[in-house]
């Protein structure tokens, strides 16, 4: 691990109010505590997550100098232990969630095998492009650790765990060879969803108003999002970070980003030809084989999900009815 580095969380003081949180091994110092105790005391320090994003390229190294000063004799004992604190959704609440469909060789293959279908092509072979659709941000986001309700509409909720990007530079029509510079960090999703509700009762098949998008993907906590956002730079090898989830101890998903269909540059450069990405927009980035449809079984009151992603942490949920 690097002397300087770092997480970034957002995270509920005793009192109630919301802060940004340096995380640097198992303590948590506010971060604008930091910046004027370790920094030049600026007084538009931004005091959330989503204001740091907006200065991304600031903050981010000045965020590292004060990660190097608690690992330091003299700031060994600021912050508080992690343990104690409430962790929230590392951004509250992202401006876009874009979330990639079929992303994962593994899981198309999956699905492919699940449905008697033939083996799909590589997108890349028919000059296809990544796809994306949007989910609701506030509604849909919950932090680590949080109680989901199961909605009510739906029987058949699945599990997605999935990297997610966090836009930390305005981004519009850029090349792969540069997509990368505009995303600040990584985090973990669940892109929960309601297999039963994509498509619309009634309606034929041949129908282009088939298929219900926000039936399926948007419902309140449909993305758990956590635990916090690990710098892009601090991250050694994000082609290949190991992906897990457990639903009750039992593993579901065990694959790895380097199974992408599409990467992580490609992502980011097709969306921003058709909008600008702004800081603090999240893509999930598209969800290995191992969910519950390809086997029959679903979301049920009182399962726990665990999901863990290489040197960005575990996310976990709990859900009811």
């Amino acid at each position: 691990m690097r002397e300087d580095s770092y997480r970034l969380a957002t995270y509920a003081e005793r009192e109630g109010s919301v802060r940004a949180g340096v995380v640097v091994d198992e303590r948590v110092v506010d971060a604008a505590h930091l910046a004027s105790a370790r920094d030049t005391g600026d007084a538009d320090w931004p005091q959330s997550v989503m204001g740091i994003l907006e200065h991304w390229q600031d903050a981010n190294p000045r965020l590292r100098a004060l990660a190097r000063a608690v690992r330091s004799d003299a700031g060994a004992q600021m912050g508080r232990p992690l343990s104690e604190v409430t962790l929230l959704p590392p951004v509250m609440y992202p401006g876009t969630v874009f979330c990639a469909g079929a992303n994962y060789r593994d899981h198309v293959r999956e699905m492919s095998q699940a449905l008697n279908l033939p083996p799909e092509p590589d997108p890349h072979e028919l000059g296809l492009k990544p796809w994306h659709f949007i989910k609701a941000s506030q509604p849909c986001v919950r932090a680590t650790g949080a109680r989901i309700a199961l909605p009510r509409h739906a029987r058949c909720v699945d599990w997605e765990a999935e990297i997610a990007l966090v836009i930390g530079k305005r981004c519009c029509a850029v090349d792969t060879a540069t997509a990368l510079d505009h995303v600040a960090g990584l985090t973990i999703v669940n892109d929960l969803s309601a297999r039963d509700q994509f498509k619309r009762e009634k309606v034929p098949p041949e129908s282009p108003f088939r298929f219900d998008w926000v039936g399926q993907k948007c419902f309140d906590g449909a993305l758990p999002m956590g635990p916090w956002i690990t710098p892009l730079d601090d991250i050694g090898a994000p082609d290949r970070l190991g992906i897990k989830l457990w639903v009750n101890g039992e593993l579901m998903q065990d694959s790895s980003s380097a199974n992408l269909i599409f990467s992580f540059a490609e992502q980011v450069a097709h969306l921003s030809t058709r909008l600008t990405l702004r800081p603090g927009d999240v893509i999930a980035t598209g969800t290995p084989a191992g969910c519950g449809a390809a086997r029959g079984r679903f979301l049920r009151p009182g399962d726990r999900v665990r999901i863990w992603v290489e040197e960005l942490g575990e996310l976990h949920s709990e859900f009811c009815e």
